[in-house]
Formats: structure tokens, sequence, C-alpha cells
């Protein structure tokens, strides 16, 4: 078994993408990577299993349906973190700048479309990186994860076990394996300029650029 962040980390970016004939093809290689790791417990690398396998086991086009529903329509199960502390807000844009600079600055130029803050890249990015910085980042974004997490499990779906195994990596407190199921999501007031949750003000959500200590 292996203590190597970097393969899990990329297997945890690819289940959170979209379940395409890509990811379909990957998902041997995923599952062999959950398997070995041995930063989660048994529950977690389960949950993860159970979330692989529900996707290779479905119908692809039920498969991708479901993925939309969930994360690319209203805000509250949204992958775009930044969607959580500044909304549509002025304060967006140059937290998006400043966290594409952070990829910049270790030399990683971003090879897709998704937005800086979209957690997959991020997750791409944190791969690449050293332990010490993974944890500091999901310190940083722990509130937001567990927020996420949470709803994920009110609904019941099996994506929250990312969201547990991130919390874990980063040596933060859990999921609340009780969250009742939420609310349904009024659209049509969801995209306006408010977070769609104010963060603690002790937590607030802001990438830090690496420290000289922190090395690819």
């Amino acid at each position: 078994m292996s203590n190597n962040p970097t393969l899990l980390l990329r297997a945890l970016s690819a289940l959170l993408a979209y379940p395409d004939a890509q990811l379909r093809t990957a998902l041997p290689e995923i599952i062999d990577v959950i398997r070995d790791t041995r930063m989660l417990d048994v529950q977690q690398r389960n949950d993860l299993l159970a979330l692989a396998r529900d996707i290779e086991g479905s119908d692809a086009l039920d498969a991708e349906g479901r993925y939309v529903d969930l994360f690319d329509r209203g805000r509250r199960t949204s992958l775009n973190l930044f969607e959580y502390v500044h909304g549509d807000g002025r304060e967006r844009g140059p937290a998006m700048l400043e966290l594409r600079q952070r990829y910049l600055d270790a030399g990683m130029e971003p090879s897709t479309n998704e937005l800086p803050d979209h957690l997959p890249l991020l997750l791409e990015y944190l791969s690449c990186r050293d332990l010490a910085e993974t944890r500091d980042t999901i310190g940083e974004i722990a509130h937001v994860l567990r927020q996420l997490g949470n709803t994920l499990t009110g609904l019941r779906s099996s994506y929250a076990a990312v969201m547990a195994a991130l919390l874990a990596i980063g040596g933060e407190k859990g999921l609340d394996a009780r969250a009742p199921v939420p609310p349904p999501e009024d659209l049509d007031r969801a995209w306006d300029e408010k977070p769609a949750f104010a963060p603690p003000e002790t937590h607030p959500l802001v990438f830090v650029k690496p420290s000289a200590t922190h090395t690819a």
C-alpha cells in the first residue's frame, strides 16, 4: 500500500470529472490507486470504491445526466470554490487571478477551460506539490469542502466520499453522516451576487502563494 498523495489526489480529481468515456477507461486504474492508499481508512476507501463502481456500472447517459444535475445546475453543489465565498461579486475576479498566478509561479499552465478555482483543477495542481502545501490548502478550504460534502450527503450522493477523503488527507474534521436532506434549490434566486454561504470569519477562503519550503 502507498502513502504517496500524488496518485490519490489525481484519482480524486478524476472522480470529480465529467463521467465521459475517457474517465470510464481510467476507472480500473483509479480503483487500484484507491485500494492501495494508506492515507485513508477502510470506510473512506470503500466509499470511494462505491462511487467509482457506481460510475462504472451505470449507463453512460444516466451517469452523465446525474453529474450535470448535481454539479452544473444551481450553486449549492458547485465545484467552483469561489462560488461559495464571492458569488458573482467583484472580489471573485482578483481571487481568480491570484490563484491562476499561483499555478503559473509553480511552473504549471492549466490546459483546461475550467476556472482556476474548479476543484478538480486545484487537486491536479496539488498532486504536483508536496504534502505540506496540500494540507495547508485543504485547511484553507475545509469549510467549503465540509459544506459541500454535507450537502452531497444530504442528497444521498456517493460523490460525498471525495470530500470526506480530502478532509481526511488534510487532517480536518469530517462530514456529518446525519446531514439532513437540503430543501429544493430556487435556481432563480441562486445566481445573484451573494455567496452561496458565508464562510466563518476565522476560516477565510484565501489561497496564499506557496512558501519557499514548498517544492514541485
